[in-house]
């Protein structure tokens, strides 16, 4: 049986690429802690629908997920590497991290969280 990391990221890649605001927002718990780009940590499916709203429609992310773990039946998490791009050659790599809670018969991103990787100067 494979991980719910991966049918997670799955769905928030087709969200991500498609530019679906909405889809994306309904792939985090309610009460979700977000810390993406941005200096400040984000709670709440409509705080995370506008963070996705204002990302350019033409990006698109490859994901590589690194480890998964697993806390009991209801609370899981990994490690992936993400690569977000544009048609531009606009690229930046990051490490996310993931905490996925199962709840209303599906697993829902509870804690999200994103740090650039560092390049060699």
């Amino acid at each position: 049986m494979s991980h719910p990391m991966n049918a997670v990221l799955n769905q928030w890649k087709a969200a991500f690429d498609g530019h679906q605001p909405d889809a994306m927002a309904d792939l985090f718990t309610p009460d979700t802690l977000f810390q993406g780009f941005g200096p400040v940590v984000l709670v709440g499916r409509a705080a995370v629908r506008d963070y996705y709203e204002a990302v350019a429609a033409d990006r698109s992310a490859d994901v590589t997920v690194l480890h998964t773990y697993s806390l009991g039946k209801d609370l899981a998490g990994g490690f992936a590497d993400v690569t977000f791009s544009d048609p531009s050659g606009w690229e930046v790599k990051v490490h996310m991290s993931l905490v996925l809670q199962h709840a209303d018969d599906r697993w829902m991103i509870r804690q999200y969280h994103v740090s650039p990787v560092a390049t060699p100067s």
